[in-house]
């Protein structure tokens, strides 16, 4: 007997739905006679109007009944796809978006959004900003007791709130614990502010995207009563809507009865895909891996054994699992379109928000990445654009006068290099100024005055906490928040930003991402009586290193390859092995990008496919490793993290220049 709740099904089914229609408004705003789009948006929302109402979502299907009624008549030729009407109904999506989440939720600016759709539909002069009434909020909201330890800012979080609009904030002190349990960095306050604001609820969810998954969050409207209104008569015009609807018959045309309404339904084709839940592929990947270590077990049996047989399973074993794990991967991964897609939207938004023109462009949408690593990349690439648009695109007046074309240009690029994706996001603006990032950094304590930086170093600062060179505060940006989370974020899925500019032309942030974060190939070494894993995908060349090299070395810490100088770490030293180490010790060079390191190791043990298992609180903050994995004899070995471990090789590499 099947367990799966219809209400998900519909709401997997109308998210596609409303991205159909987004995604065909916006194409329409170039081609706006385009008739197959045309279609192709009313046949979406026809399809939305029927599965609501059949789901039993009978707000949604009103509401979404007069945005199909504009699209028929467009359909028909009764009325041009103006830019206007498409403001109008793009609008409207995001009403219908709530409608879906939630059924039971009000009406709230329906009316509103209905209104500006039937003038949009009739002309009425100039399209005039939609100011929404204000409103009350009560916000109650928690962090997790740990979040002073990880960088979060209660405060920044508030005064984001207020600037929403007028707000009375109260701290809720009722889970503070008795003064001798009390500990000092950890946060035991909660709080309520009542908001009155003119902001859609969006807003405040902006206020907290990037800590949303580990708080405690209520919003809940103050609704004041008001005395319901007479029902007129308004000829053939479609009904108003207000509040939620509990009969079909304030959307039924009037020329068809209720039993000729046709909806559209689509067969399924021999080679259409299956909706599964994500939560199962995840089990799934899960037993996949617990395989894995399985027959890393069983291959070191086998080793152990002089029975043929036995060797002859485990080799078979071993290639399936392997197959496995290939396919495994393949099915989690999807096209970075279904990323890219959504960004549309916001260009279009931040276009009209900032009065600048702006060209979007994408490249590499093909590419293909892990499901849960694009999930995780939405809200920095959200914020990195907004960023482009706010602070690095100009006014057409002054790209006119700097001999630019008016119309700004944000490109959007994904490519696959080795087992990394580069996804690039890069604008033809002002550039970054240098001179501004280092006078601000130098003020808050952030650089000494007259240290030597790159400039790949000074562009990294503008990721420090708090960081803004904004000269005042918008609805985008200019608080100093964020951009440190957007490089947290990044770091969390094991990768790395890497920054550049051209004053005057624009600038470039390129994001390295893993192409998974489950299992990947690694390299098992030996140090001391320890066992660690250096993914493969940043392993350039294994060299050795003889016991006369390395006393020559001491105290140098360089090898030359090539006649290139490469700094190596001795990870004896830095893990405090007692041992002696090896004769023979081998240096395994890592890189990520342009930066090379070596790692000295005292035995190379093989290819090993990792199973990643993440680190225990307690060693969460130990940024030389990325996680852990368990070995075929069921012992663990630490995955070395290659982007800290370079960080630290420049690190040793700047002192001992500073030392000769």
């Amino acid at each position: 007997m099947s367990n799966v709740d219809p209400s998900e099904v519909f709401r997997a089914e109308s998210q596609e739905l409303l991205e159909q229609v987004e995604q065909g408004l916006l194409d329409l705003e170039s081609k706006p006679g385009d008739s197959e789009l045309i279609a192709r948006v009313f046949r979406a929302l026809h399809t939305l109007k029927g599965s609501g109402a059949m789901f039993g979502y009978t707000a949604l299907a009103a509401f979404t009944h007069h945005c199909e009624t504009a699209f028929d008549r467009v359909r028909k030729g009764e009325a041009p796809a103006t830019p206007r009407l498409i403001a109008a109904v793009l609008a409207a999506l995001d009403h219908m978006r709530a409608l879906a989440e939630r059924p039971d939720a009000d009406a709230g600016n329906g009316e509103a959004l209905l209104i500006d759709l039937r003038q949009a539909m009739e002309g009425d002069g100039p399209v005039a900003p939609h100011r929404p009434p204000f409103k009350t909020w009560r916000i109650r909201f928690s962090l997790p007791s740990d979040c002073l330890v990880n960088g979060t800012k209660p405060l920044s979080l508030l005064d984001e709130l207020r600037s929403l609009g007028e707000a009375v904030v109260t701290a809720v002190t009722d889970g503070i614990p008795e003064l001798p349990e009390l500990v000092s960095n950890e946060c035991h306050l909660a709080w309520q502010v009542v908001l009155t604001t003119d902001q859609p609820r969006s807003a405040i969810d902006d206020v907290f995207i990037f800590v949303i998954d580990d708080m405690a969050l209520e919003v809940e409207e103050v609704i004041t009563k008001t005395e319901p209104r007479e029902r007129v008569d308004n000829g053939d015009k479609p009904p108003t809507v207000t509040g939620n609807v509990t009969s079909l018959d304030a959307y039924k045309d009037r020329d068809e009865p209720a039993s000729a309404e046709k909806f559209e339904t689509r067969m399924p084709m021999a080679n259409d895909t299956v909706r599964v839940p994500a939560s199962r592929l995840d089990e799934l990947l899960d037993q996949v891996g617990e395989l894995m270590i399985a027959q890393s077990r069983l291959k070191q049996v086998s080793a152990a054994s002089s029975d043929m047989n036995l060797r002859s399973v485990a080799e078979e074993i071993e290639r399936l699992a392997s197959d496995l794990r290939d396919s495994m991967m393949f099915v989690r991964m999807v096209p970075i379109s279904q990323l890219f897609g959504r960004f549309r939207r916001l260009i279009h938004d931040l276009a009209r928000d900032t009065g600048k023109n702006i060209e979007f462009v994408t490249e590499g949408e093909g590419t293909e990445l892990d499901k849960t690593v694009i999930e995780r990349l939405a809200d920095p690439l959200i914020h990195l654009i907004r960023n482009c648009a706010d602070h690095g695109l100009e006014l057409p007046a002054d790209r006119k006068a700097a001999g630019k074309p008016e119309v700004g240009r944000i490109l959007l690029s994904a490519r696959q290099a080795g087992a990394e994706v580069v996804i690039s996001v890069v604008d033809d603006g002002r550039g970054l100024n240098r001179e501004k990032i280092r006078a601000k950094a130098e003020s808050a304590g952030l650089v000494v005055p007259g240290a030597v930086l790159s400039d790949a170093e000074c562009y990294q600062l503008i990721f420090k906490p708090g960081f803004s060179t904004a000269e005042k505060i918008t609805n985008l940006s200019g608080r100093g928040v964020g951009m440190d989370v957007v490089k947290r974020t990044i770091e969390g899925l094991r990768g790395k930003i890497e920054v550049s500019s051209t004053p005057g032309s624009g600038s470039r942030m390129d994001l390295r991402i893993p192409l998974t974060l489950a299992i990947i190939d690694g390299l098992l070494v030996r140090v001391g009586g320890g066992r660690y894993v250096i993914p493969l995908s940043c392993v350039e060349e294994c060299v050795e290193l003889s016991r006369e090299q390395d006393i020559r070395s001491t105290g140098r810490a360089f090898l030359t390859l090539r006649d290139k100088l490469v700094p190596f770490l001795r990870l004896r030293e830095m893990f405090a092995t007692a041992s002696e180490p090896d004769i023979h010790q081998k240096i395994v060079v890592v890189s990520t990008g342009a930066e090379r390191v070596g790692l000295v190791v005292d035995q190379i043990l093989g290819h090993h496919q990792t199973v990643i298992k993440p680190m225990s609180c307690f060693h969460a903050g130990v940024e030389a490793f990325s996680g852990a994995t368990i070995l075929g004899d069921g012992s663990v070995a630490l995955i070395l993290d290659a982007i800290h471990l370079v960080a630290i090789g420049q690190q040793l590499e700047e002192r001992q220049r500073a030392a000769i």
